[in-house]
Protein backbone atom coordinates (compact mmCIF):
# COMPACT_ATOMS: atom_id res chain seq x y z
CA UNK A 1 0.00 0.00 0.00
CA UNK A 2 1.19 3.48 -0.35
CA UNK A 3 1.62 6.38 2.56
CA UNK A 4 -2.63 6.64 2.50
CA UNK A 5 -3.04 3.26 2.87
CA UNK A 6 -4.22 2.15 -0.71
CA UNK A 7 -3.44 -0.68 -2.56
CA UNK A 8 -1.15 -0.34 -5.00
CA UNK A 9 0.63 -3.84 -5.58
CA UNK A 10 -1.05 -7.55 -4.59
CA UNK A 11 1.21 -10.84 -6.11
CA UNK A 12 -1.29 -13.91 -7.60
CA UNK A 13 -1.30 -15.84 -4.54
CA UNK A 14 -2.94 -12.56 -2.57
CA UNK A 15 -5.23 -12.25 -5.20
CA UNK A 16 -6.14 -16.41 -4.79
CA UNK A 17 -6.39 -16.47 -1.11
CA UNK A 18 -9.18 -13.13 -1.15
CA UNK A 19 -10.83 -14.86 -4.21
CA UNK A 20 -10.45 -11.64 -6.09
CA UNK A 21 -8.70 -10.63 -9.58
CA UNK A 22 -5.45 -8.98 -8.12
CA UNK A 23 -6.29 -5.93 -10.65
CA UNK A 24 -9.54 -5.25 -8.82
CA UNK A 25 -8.08 -4.31 -5.39
CA UNK A 26 -5.16 -1.81 -7.34
CA UNK A 27 -6.18 1.74 -6.04
CA UNK A 28 -8.52 0.28 -3.16
CA UNK A 29 -8.32 1.95 0.59
CA UNK A 30 -7.09 -1.42 1.96
CA UNK A 31 -8.72 -0.92 5.43
CA UNK A 32 -11.65 -0.09 3.83
CA UNK A 33 -11.86 -3.16 1.29
CA UNK A 34 -10.22 -5.49 3.40
CA UNK A 35 -10.31 -5.28 6.83
CA UNK A 36 -13.58 -7.22 8.49
CA UNK A 37 -14.53 -8.46 12.07
CA UNK A 38 -14.97 -11.84 12.64
CA UNK A 39 -18.36 -11.56 11.69
CA UNK A 40 -17.69 -9.92 8.70
CA UNK A 41 -18.80 -6.02 9.78
CA UNK A 42 -16.16 -3.21 9.53
CA UNK A 43 -13.80 -2.41 11.80
CA UNK A 44 -13.69 1.06 12.82
CA UNK A 45 -10.91 2.89 11.48
CA UNK A 46 -9.53 4.21 14.90
CA UNK A 47 -8.94 0.40 16.03
CA UNK A 48 -7.05 -0.71 12.76
CA UNK A 49 -3.95 -2.74 13.73
CA UNK A 50 -3.02 -2.63 10.25
CA UNK A 51 -2.59 1.12 9.99
CA UNK A 52 -0.21 1.38 12.69
CA UNK A 53 3.05 1.47 10.79
CA UNK A 54 1.64 4.60 8.20
CA UNK A 55 1.84 6.63 11.59
CA UNK A 56 4.97 4.37 13.23
CA UNK A 57 6.77 3.51 10.35
CA UNK A 58 8.00 0.38 12.04
CA UNK A 59 6.73 -3.29 11.66
CA UNK A 60 3.76 -4.91 13.85
CA UNK A 61 2.42 -7.96 13.83
CA UNK A 62 -0.61 -10.66 15.07
CA UNK A 63 -2.04 -13.86 14.42
CA UNK A 64 -5.95 -12.85 15.04
CA UNK A 65 -7.76 -10.51 11.82
CA UNK A 66 -10.19 -11.14 9.02
CA UNK A 67 -9.85 -9.93 5.50
CA UNK A 68 -12.49 -9.78 3.72
CA UNK A 69 -12.92 -12.32 0.11
CA UNK A 70 -14.61 -12.17 -3.07
CA UNK A 71 -17.94 -13.97 -2.04
CA UNK A 72 -18.39 -12.20 0.91
CA UNK A 73 -16.74 -14.70 3.47
CA UNK A 74 -14.25 -13.33 6.23
CA UNK A 75 -10.57 -15.62 5.63
CA UNK A 76 -8.72 -15.61 9.38
CA UNK A 77 -4.99 -14.51 8.92
CA UNK A 78 -2.06 -14.34 10.34
CA UNK A 79 -0.09 -10.91 9.79
CA UNK A 80 2.81 -8.66 9.38
CA UNK A 81 2.83 -5.16 8.52
CA UNK A 82 6.21 -3.42 8.20
CA UNK A 83 7.06 0.16 6.69
CA UNK A 84 8.64 0.16 3.08
CA UNK A 85 10.00 2.58 0.09
CA UNK A 86 8.20 2.02 -2.88
CA UNK A 87 10.73 2.61 -5.36
CA UNK A 88 10.50 6.41 -6.43
CA UNK A 89 7.05 7.00 -5.33
CA UNK A 90 8.25 7.35 -1.67
CA UNK A 91 7.04 5.34 1.49
CA UNK A 92 4.21 2.58 1.73
CA UNK A 93 3.50 -0.09 3.71
CA UNK A 94 3.92 -3.72 2.86
CA UNK A 95 1.06 -6.51 4.38
CA UNK A 96 2.12 -10.17 4.33
CA UNK A 97 -0.29 -13.06 5.60
CA UNK A 98 -1.16 -16.59 5.50
CA UNK A 99 -4.77 -17.92 6.29
CA UNK A 100 -5.19 -19.69 9.81
CA UNK A 101 -8.23 -21.67 8.52
CA UNK A 102 -10.54 -21.56 6.13
CA UNK A 103 -13.33 -19.52 5.21
CA UNK A 104 -16.25 -18.32 7.32
CA UNK A 105 -19.49 -16.75 5.77
CA UNK A 106 -20.04 -13.82 7.04
CA UNK A 107 -23.31 -12.10 8.78
CA UNK A 108 -23.60 -14.47 10.95
CA UNK A 109 -22.86 -12.47 14.18
CA UNK A 110 -24.06 -12.82 17.78
CA UNK A 111 -27.75 -11.96 18.31
CA UNK A 112 -26.85 -9.21 20.41
CA UNK A 113 -23.98 -8.00 18.19
CA UNK A 114 -23.50 -4.53 20.15
CA UNK A 115 -23.57 -6.01 23.80
CA UNK A 116 -20.97 -8.59 22.54
CA UNK A 117 -19.25 -5.22 21.57
CA UNK A 118 -16.46 -4.08 24.49
CA UNK A 119 -16.50 -0.79 25.90
CA UNK A 120 -13.55 0.44 23.98
CA UNK A 121 -15.21 -0.89 20.42
CA UNK A 122 -18.33 1.24 21.31
CA UNK A 123 -16.61 4.35 21.98
CA UNK A 124 -14.13 3.47 19.22
CA UNK A 125 -17.45 3.67 16.49
CA UNK A 126 -19.07 6.22 18.08
CA UNK A 127 -15.46 8.11 17.87
CA UNK A 128 -15.22 7.32 14.15
CA UNK A 129 -19.21 7.85 13.64
CA UNK A 130 -18.93 11.66 15.04
CA UNK A 131 -15.34 12.11 13.12
CA UNK A 132 -16.88 10.62 9.86
CA UNK A 133 -19.89 12.57 9.64
CA UNK A 134 -18.81 15.71 10.63
CA UNK A 135 -16.33 15.56 7.81
CA UNK A 136 -18.63 16.73 4.97
CA UNK A 137 -21.27 19.05 5.03
CA UNK A 138 -23.05 17.34 1.85
CA UNK A 139 -26.13 15.61 3.09
CA UNK A 140 -25.93 12.83 0.53
CA UNK A 141 -22.85 11.71 1.22
CA UNK A 142 -23.32 12.08 4.88
CA UNK A 143 -26.03 9.64 4.52
CA UNK A 144 -23.59 7.50 2.51
CA UNK A 145 -21.20 7.40 5.46
CA UNK A 146 -24.12 6.54 7.97
CA UNK A 147 -24.97 3.68 5.96
CA UNK A 148 -21.86 2.45 5.64
CA UNK A 149 -20.61 2.68 9.34
CA UNK A 150 -23.80 0.68 10.80
CA UNK A 151 -24.28 -2.15 7.97
CA UNK A 152 -23.42 -4.78 8.71
CA UNK A 153 -21.59 -4.10 12.04
CA UNK A 154 -25.59 -3.68 13.78
CA UNK A 155 -27.63 -5.07 11.03
CA UNK A 156 -28.44 -5.64 7.59
CA UNK A 157 -30.97 -3.07 6.34
CA UNK A 158 -30.94 0.81 7.32
CA UNK A 159 -33.83 2.78 6.44
CA UNK A 160 -33.16 6.52 6.76
CA UNK A 161 -36.61 8.87 6.81
CA UNK A 162 -35.97 12.83 6.94
CA UNK A 163 -38.29 15.57 7.59
CA UNK A 164 -38.30 17.61 4.60
CA UNK A 165 -38.14 21.50 4.66
CA UNK A 166 -41.80 21.75 3.73
CA UNK A 167 -42.92 19.63 6.58
CA UNK A 168 -43.51 16.12 4.78
CA UNK A 169 -41.44 13.27 5.09
CA UNK A 170 -39.12 11.55 2.45
CA UNK A 171 -37.42 8.12 2.50
CA UNK A 172 -34.14 9.33 1.56
CA UNK A 173 -32.25 5.66 1.83
CA UNK A 174 -33.32 1.97 1.89
CA UNK A 175 -30.41 0.01 1.84
CA UNK A 176 -29.60 -3.80 2.36
CA UNK A 177 -26.28 -5.98 2.53
CA UNK A 178 -26.45 -8.60 0.25
CA UNK A 179 -23.22 -10.79 -0.63
CA UNK A 180 -20.86 -8.78 0.86
CA UNK A 181 -22.11 -5.11 -0.45
CA UNK A 182 -24.25 -2.86 0.28
CA UNK A 183 -27.99 -2.60 -2.32
CA UNK A 184 -29.82 0.07 -2.39
CA UNK A 185 -33.68 -0.83 -2.88
CA UNK A 186 -35.25 2.95 -5.12
CA UNK A 187 -38.57 1.25 -5.13
CA UNK A 188 -38.73 1.36 -1.75
CA UNK A 189 -37.63 5.02 -1.49
CA UNK A 190 -39.39 8.43 -2.02
CA UNK A 191 -42.26 10.64 -0.69
CA UNK A 192 -44.01 8.94 2.32
CA UNK A 193 -47.10 10.76 4.22
CA UNK A 194 -46.84 13.08 6.58
CA UNK A 195 -46.12 12.06 9.81
CA UNK A 196 -49.78 11.38 12.28
CA UNK A 197 -49.41 13.77 15.33
CA UNK A 198 -51.28 11.50 17.35
CA UNK A 199 -50.16 8.09 16.22
CA UNK A 200 -48.69 5.69 18.89
CA UNK A 201 -46.21 3.47 16.34
CA UNK A 202 -42.96 3.61 16.28
CA UNK A 203 -41.88 5.38 13.23
CA UNK A 204 -44.41 8.42 14.05
CA UNK A 205 -42.92 8.98 17.79
CA UNK A 206 -39.43 8.80 16.36
CA UNK A 207 -40.65 11.37 13.61
CA UNK A 208 -41.80 13.31 16.37
CA UNK A 209 -38.76 13.38 18.54
CA UNK A 210 -39.92 11.37 21.04
CA UNK A 211 -38.56 8.26 21.39
CA UNK A 212 -36.48 5.56 20.04
CA UNK A 213 -38.39 2.22 20.22
CA UNK A 214 -37.73 -1.72 19.20
CA UNK A 215 -40.07 -2.76 16.68
CA UNK A 216 -41.13 -6.48 14.87
CA UNK A 217 -43.68 -6.87 12.24
CA UNK A 218 -46.14 -7.62 14.94
CA UNK A 219 -46.31 -4.14 15.74
CA UNK A 220 -47.37 -2.67 12.65
CA UNK A 221 -50.03 -5.63 11.80
CA UNK A 222 -52.15 -4.14 14.69
CA UNK A 223 -54.93 -1.74 12.98
CA UNK A 224 -53.04 0.79 11.91
CA UNK A 225 -53.44 4.53 13.36
CA UNK A 226 -52.01 6.34 10.07
CA UNK A 227 -50.54 6.68 6.51
CA UNK A 228 -47.26 6.09 7.81
CA UNK A 229 -47.87 3.20 9.72
CA UNK A 230 -49.35 1.52 6.46
CA UNK A 231 -45.89 2.46 4.93
CA UNK A 232 -44.32 0.62 7.65
CA UNK A 233 -46.22 -2.50 7.61
CA UNK A 234 -45.55 -2.54 3.42
CA UNK A 235 -41.77 -2.15 4.23
CA UNK A 236 -41.31 -5.02 6.90
CA UNK A 237 -43.44 -7.24 4.76
CA UNK A 238 -41.24 -6.02 1.30
CA UNK A 239 -37.72 -6.63 3.42
CA UNK A 240 -38.56 -9.60 5.56
CA UNK A 241 -37.49 -7.99 8.81
CA UNK A 242 -37.97 -9.71 11.85
CA UNK A 243 -36.80 -6.71 14.35
CA UNK A 244 -36.12 -3.03 13.71
CA UNK A 245 -34.46 -0.55 16.24
CA UNK A 246 -35.93 3.29 15.27
CA UNK A 247 -33.98 5.76 16.34
CA UNK A 248 -35.28 9.39 16.14
CA UNK A 249 -32.34 11.81 14.24
CA UNK A 250 -32.36 15.15 16.06
CA UNK A 251 -30.79 17.67 15.25
CA UNK A 252 -29.30 20.93 17.06
CA UNK A 253 -33.01 22.74 17.22
CA UNK A 254 -35.38 20.04 15.43
CA UNK A 255 -35.98 16.86 14.56
CA UNK A 256 -34.18 15.86 11.41
CA UNK A 257 -35.46 12.33 10.57
CA UNK A 258 -35.43 9.02 12.01
CA UNK A 259 -33.16 6.30 11.59
CA UNK A 260 -34.38 2.86 11.27
CA UNK A 261 -31.87 -0.42 11.55
CA UNK A 262 -33.57 -3.89 10.47
CA UNK A 263 -32.27 -7.29 10.60
CA UNK A 264 -33.54 -10.07 8.28
CA UNK A 265 -31.11 -12.62 7.86
CA UNK A 266 -29.29 -12.11 11.00
CA UNK A 267 -31.17 -14.13 13.83
CA UNK A 268 -31.99 -12.62 16.62
CA UNK A 269 -33.85 -9.22 18.13
CA UNK A 270 -32.19 -6.25 18.97
CA UNK A 271 -31.93 -5.73 22.51
CA UNK A 272 -32.06 -2.06 25.07
CA UNK A 273 -28.33 -2.38 24.64
CA UNK A 274 -28.37 -2.28 20.69
CA UNK A 275 -31.06 0.63 20.71
CA UNK A 276 -29.06 2.82 23.34
CA UNK A 277 -25.98 2.15 20.68
CA UNK A 278 -28.47 3.06 17.51
CA UNK A 279 -30.20 6.14 19.75
CA UNK A 280 -26.14 7.39 20.37
CA UNK A 281 -25.34 6.97 16.83
CA UNK A 282 -28.84 8.61 15.41
CA UNK A 283 -27.93 11.55 17.74
CA UNK A 284 -24.75 12.08 16.12
CA UNK A 285 -26.15 11.88 13.06
CA UNK A 286 -28.69 14.37 14.04
CA UNK A 287 -25.71 17.13 14.24
CA UNK A 288 -23.84 16.24 11.16
CA UNK A 289 -27.17 16.45 8.93
CA UNK A 290 -28.47 19.39 10.39
CA UNK A 291 -25.20 21.44 9.99
CA UNK A 292 -24.85 20.25 6.35
CA UNK A 293 -28.75 21.40 5.48
CA UNK A 294 -28.06 24.79 7.53
CA UNK A 295 -25.21 24.80 5.04
CA UNK A 296 -26.68 24.02 2.09
CA UNK A 297 -29.99 26.17 3.17
CA UNK A 298 -26.93 29.29 3.05
CA UNK A 299 -25.30 28.57 -0.22
CA UNK A 300 -28.78 27.94 -1.93
CA UNK A 301 -29.72 31.44 -0.68
CA UNK A 302 -26.42 33.46 -1.79
CA UNK A 303 -26.66 31.29 -5.20
CA UNK A 304 -29.83 32.62 -6.08
CA UNK A 305 -29.46 36.02 -4.77
CA UNK A 306 -26.27 35.91 -7.21
CA UNK A 307 -28.25 34.41 -9.91
CA UNK A 308 -30.90 37.04 -10.08
CA UNK A 309 -28.25 40.10 -9.55
CA UNK A 310 -26.67 39.15 -12.95
CA UNK A 311 -28.05 40.72 -16.25
CA UNK A 312 -30.02 40.48 -18.74
CA UNK A 313 -28.13 41.50 -21.90
CA UNK A 314 -28.75 44.41 -23.37
CA UNK A 315 -29.51 44.48 -27.43
CA UNK A 316 -26.73 46.30 -29.34
CA UNK A 317 -27.57 46.99 -33.01
CA UNK A 318 -24.85 45.06 -34.63
CA UNK A 319 -22.97 43.26 -31.88
CA UNK A 320 -23.42 40.38 -30.60
CA UNK A 321 -23.46 39.53 -27.07
CA UNK A 322 -23.51 36.56 -24.48
CA UNK A 323 -22.79 35.31 -21.24
CA UNK A 324 -22.61 32.32 -19.11
CA UNK A 325 -22.03 32.00 -14.95
CA UNK A 326 -21.36 28.84 -13.07
CA UNK A 327 -21.12 27.79 -9.66
CA UNK A 328 -17.93 26.19 -7.72
CA UNK A 329 -18.58 22.65 -9.46
CA UNK A 330 -18.67 20.61 -6.02
CA UNK A 331 -21.79 23.30 -5.14
CA UNK A 332 -19.54 24.32 -1.78
CA UNK A 333 -18.68 27.13 -2.44
CA UNK A 334 -20.41 30.89 -3.27
CA UNK A 335 -17.85 33.40 -5.00
CA UNK A 336 -18.50 36.70 -5.84
CA UNK A 337 -18.21 36.41 -9.19
CA UNK A 338 -20.88 38.73 -11.68
CA UNK A 339 -20.57 40.10 -15.12
CA UNK A 340 -22.54 43.27 -16.63
CA UNK A 341 -23.13 45.13 -19.81
CA UNK A 342 -25.52 48.10 -20.11
CA UNK A 343 -26.04 51.25 -22.54
CA UNK A 344 -24.10 54.35 -21.27
CA UNK A 345 -24.38 58.16 -21.80
CA UNK A 346 -23.57 59.27 -25.68
CA UNK A 347 -24.53 55.66 -26.88
CA UNK A 348 -21.91 53.32 -26.14
CA UNK A 349 -22.37 49.99 -24.19
CA UNK A 350 -20.67 49.44 -20.82
CA UNK A 351 -18.90 45.94 -20.01
CA UNK A 352 -18.35 44.84 -16.37
CA UNK A 353 -16.41 41.22 -15.60
CA UNK A 354 -15.49 41.10 -11.96
CA UNK A 355 -14.65 39.15 -8.87
CA UNK A 356 -15.52 39.95 -5.01
CA UNK A 357 -12.69 38.37 -2.57
CA UNK A 358 -14.30 35.16 -1.14
CA UNK A 359 -16.35 32.41 -1.37
CA UNK A 360 -19.80 33.31 0.92
CA UNK A 361 -22.58 34.94 1.52
CA UNK A 362 -20.41 38.06 2.41
CA UNK A 363 -19.01 37.99 -0.99
CA UNK A 364 -22.35 37.60 -3.03
CA UNK A 365 -23.39 40.48 -0.63
CA UNK A 366 -20.48 42.51 -1.95
CA UNK A 367 -20.54 41.88 -5.54
CA UNK A 368 -24.53 43.17 -5.41
CA UNK A 369 -23.28 46.56 -3.97
CA UNK A 370 -20.01 46.65 -6.14
CA UNK A 371 -22.26 45.95 -9.41
CA UNK A 372 -24.84 48.55 -8.51
CA UNK A 373 -22.29 51.59 -7.44
CA UNK A 374 -20.52 50.64 -10.56
CA UNK A 375 -23.75 50.56 -12.59
CA UNK A 376 -24.53 53.93 -11.19
CA UNK A 377 -21.16 55.95 -11.49
CA UNK A 378 -20.87 54.48 -15.13
CA UNK A 379 -24.78 55.73 -15.95
CA UNK A 380 -24.51 59.55 -14.25
CA UNK A 381 -20.41 60.03 -15.22
CA UNK A 382 -19.17 60.74 -19.28
CA UNK A 383 -15.83 59.89 -18.18
CA UNK A 384 -13.40 57.17 -19.51
CA UNK A 385 -13.06 54.38 -17.39
CA UNK A 386 -9.98 54.91 -15.59
CA UNK A 387 -11.98 57.72 -13.90
CA UNK A 388 -15.09 55.80 -12.85
CA UNK A 389 -13.24 52.99 -11.27
CA UNK A 390 -11.24 55.46 -9.27
CA UNK A 391 -14.83 56.44 -8.23
CA UNK A 392 -15.74 52.93 -7.49
CA UNK A 393 -12.73 52.66 -5.75
CA UNK A 394 -13.09 55.35 -3.12
CA UNK A 395 -16.55 53.93 -2.82
CA UNK A 396 -15.24 50.27 -1.74
CA UNK A 397 -12.90 51.35 1.22
CA UNK A 398 -16.18 53.09 2.68
CA UNK A 399 -18.17 50.20 2.55
CA UNK A 400 -19.16 49.42 6.02
CA UNK A 401 -18.35 45.59 5.60
CA UNK A 402 -15.10 46.18 3.39
CA UNK A 403 -14.52 43.94 0.00
CA UNK A 404 -11.42 43.69 -2.34
CA UNK A 405 -12.70 42.53 -5.64
CA UNK A 406 -11.36 42.77 -9.06
CA UNK A 407 -12.53 44.33 -12.11
CA UNK A 408 -12.07 45.04 -15.67
CA UNK A 409 -14.76 48.00 -16.66
CA UNK A 410 -14.98 48.86 -20.19
CA UNK A 411 -16.93 50.59 -22.99
CA UNK A 412 -17.29 49.79 -26.61
CA UNK A 413 -18.66 52.08 -29.43
CA UNK A 414 -19.00 52.47 -32.78
CA UNK A 415 -16.45 55.63 -34.13
CA UNK A 416 -15.68 56.48 -37.78
CA UNK A 417 -17.01 53.37 -38.90
CA UNK A 418 -14.86 50.85 -36.56
CA UNK A 419 -15.85 49.44 -33.49
CA UNK A 420 -13.24 50.89 -30.44
CA UNK A 421 -12.92 49.15 -27.05
CA UNK A 422 -11.62 51.64 -24.57
CA UNK A 423 -10.63 50.26 -21.07
CA UNK A 424 -9.01 50.13 -17.59
CA UNK A 425 -8.31 47.06 -15.13
CA UNK A 426 -7.92 46.74 -11.58
CA UNK A 427 -6.22 43.73 -11.04
CA UNK A 428 -8.16 41.10 -13.06
CA UNK A 429 -7.06 38.72 -15.21
CA UNK A 430 -6.91 40.81 -18.70
CA UNK A 431 -9.31 40.03 -21.66
CA UNK A 432 -8.24 38.05 -24.54
CA UNK A 433 -9.22 39.40 -28.50
CA UNK A 434 -9.93 36.28 -30.54
CA UNK A 435 -9.25 37.45 -34.22
CA UNK A 436 -11.15 35.61 -37.30
CA UNK A 437 -7.89 33.73 -38.04
CA UNK A 438 -6.75 32.44 -35.17
CA UNK A 439 -4.81 35.28 -33.88
CA UNK A 440 -4.87 36.00 -30.25
CA UNK A 441 -3.54 38.25 -28.16
CA UNK A 442 -4.67 39.53 -24.15
CA UNK A 443 -5.99 42.99 -23.33
CA UNK A 444 -2.75 43.52 -20.60
CA UNK A 445 -2.11 47.57 -20.64
CA UNK A 446 -4.40 49.66 -18.55
CA UNK A 447 -3.20 47.26 -15.30
CA UNK A 448 -3.87 48.74 -11.36
CA UNK A 449 -4.47 47.82 -8.04
CA UNK A 450 -7.72 45.64 -7.19
CA UNK A 451 -10.15 47.61 -5.54
CA UNK A 452 -10.20 47.81 -1.75
CA UNK A 453 -6.96 48.41 -0.80
CA UNK A 454 -7.09 51.74 0.67
CA UNK A 455 -4.65 52.99 -2.05
CA UNK A 456 -5.17 55.47 -4.01
CA UNK A 457 -3.70 55.31 -7.38
CA UNK A 458 -3.67 56.99 -10.57
CA UNK A 459 -5.15 54.28 -13.07
CA UNK A 460 -5.19 54.28 -17.00
CA UNK A 461 -6.77 53.93 -19.86
CA UNK A 462 -5.95 51.57 -22.87
CA UNK A 463 -8.18 51.39 -26.02
CA UNK A 464 -8.07 49.17 -28.99
CA UNK A 465 -10.06 49.22 -32.41
CA UNK A 466 -11.86 45.73 -32.44
CA UNK A 467 -11.05 43.95 -35.62
CA UNK A 468 -14.16 42.80 -37.79
CA UNK A 469 -15.72 39.06 -36.53
CA UNK A 470 -13.60 39.44 -33.87
CA UNK A 471 -14.49 38.02 -30.24
CA UNK A 472 -13.73 39.62 -26.77
CA UNK A 473 -13.51 37.67 -24.00
CA UNK A 474 -14.09 38.91 -20.51
CA UNK A 475 -13.62 36.11 -18.00
CA UNK A 476 -13.06 35.49 -14.05
CA UNK A 477 -9.71 33.58 -12.84
CA UNK A 478 -12.01 30.34 -11.98
CA UNK A 479 -11.87 29.59 -15.84
CA UNK A 480 -7.97 29.21 -15.93
CA UNK A 481 -6.93 28.73 -12.27
CA UNK A 482 -6.15 25.84 -10.94
CA UNK A 483 -3.77 24.50 -7.80
CA UNK A 484 -2.18 22.16 -10.00
CA UNK A 485 -0.46 24.51 -12.96
CA UNK A 486 0.43 27.99 -12.93
CA UNK A 487 -1.51 30.93 -13.87
CA UNK A 488 0.35 31.24 -17.26
CA UNK A 489 -0.70 27.44 -18.19
CA UNK A 490 -4.60 28.52 -17.73
CA UNK A 491 -4.21 31.62 -19.78
CA UNK A 492 -1.92 29.88 -22.55
CA UNK A 493 -4.62 27.14 -22.61
CA UNK A 494 -7.40 29.31 -23.41
CA UNK A 495 -5.93 30.81 -25.95
CA UNK A 496 -5.09 27.88 -27.64
CA UNK A 497 -8.68 26.81 -27.55
CA UNK A 498 -10.15 30.50 -28.52
CA UNK A 499 -8.07 30.36 -31.69
CA UNK A 500 -9.64 27.37 -32.58
CA UNK A 501 -12.99 27.96 -32.15
CA UNK A 502 -12.29 31.85 -33.65
CA UNK A 503 -15.15 30.87 -36.56
CA UNK A 504 -17.66 28.87 -34.54
CA UNK A 505 -20.97 30.35 -33.24
CA UNK A 506 -20.51 32.47 -30.24
CA UNK A 507 -22.71 30.54 -27.94
CA UNK A 508 -21.01 27.53 -28.88
CA UNK A 509 -17.66 28.85 -28.71
CA UNK A 510 -18.65 29.89 -25.01
CA UNK A 511 -19.82 26.40 -24.40
CA UNK A 512 -16.69 25.05 -25.72
CA UNK A 513 -14.40 27.10 -24.07
CA UNK A 514 -15.84 26.40 -20.46
CA UNK A 515 -15.92 22.60 -20.97
CA UNK A 516 -12.51 22.41 -22.20
CA UNK A 517 -10.49 25.40 -20.14
CA UNK A 518 -12.29 24.68 -16.16
CA UNK A 519 -9.99 22.78 -14.99
CA UNK A 520 -11.01 19.50 -13.20
CA UNK A 521 -9.48 20.43 -9.56
CA UNK A 522 -11.44 23.97 -10.30
CA UNK A 523 -13.11 25.26 -6.64
CA UNK A 524 -14.21 28.63 -8.02
CA UNK A 525 -17.22 29.99 -9.94
CA UNK A 526 -17.13 31.04 -13.18
CA UNK A 527 -18.35 34.31 -15.61
CA UNK A 528 -17.76 34.73 -18.89
CA UNK A 529 -18.88 37.64 -21.11
CA UNK A 530 -18.23 37.35 -24.55
CA UNK A 531 -18.45 39.44 -27.78
CA UNK A 532 -18.65 39.50 -31.47
CA UNK A 533 -17.52 42.13 -33.65
CA UNK A 534 -19.61 42.19 -36.87
CA UNK A 535 -18.50 41.22 -40.38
Amino acid sequence: MDDHGRIVEVNARAGVLLGRPPGDLLGLDAHDALHRGEHGEPVPRSRCVLREPLVTRGTTQGDREWLARGDGSVLPVSWLVTACRLGDDGPGILLLFHETGPPVSAGRGPTCLAASMTELDRLALLAETTTTLTSSLDVAETLRQLVRLVVPLLADWVVIDLLTEEGGVSRAAVVHYENGGLVHHEHLEGPMPPVARGSTMPLSRALRGVTATIASPETYEVEPDSAVAVAQRRLFRATGMHSASIAPIRGVREVVGALTLGRAERPGAFTTSDLLLVEDIARRAGLALDNARLYERQRRVAETMQRHLLPQLPHVPGLEMTARYLPAPDASQVGGDWYDAFPLPGGATGLVIGDVVGHDLEAASGMAQICNMLRAYAGELDEPPSKIVERLDQAVTRMVEAAMATVVFARVERADGRWLLRWTNAGHPPPLLVEPDGRTGYLADAGGLLLGTDIMAAREDAAVVLPPDSTLLLYTDGLIESPSRSLDEGMADLSRYAASLARHPLDGMCDALIGRTRPADNDDDVALLALRIPG
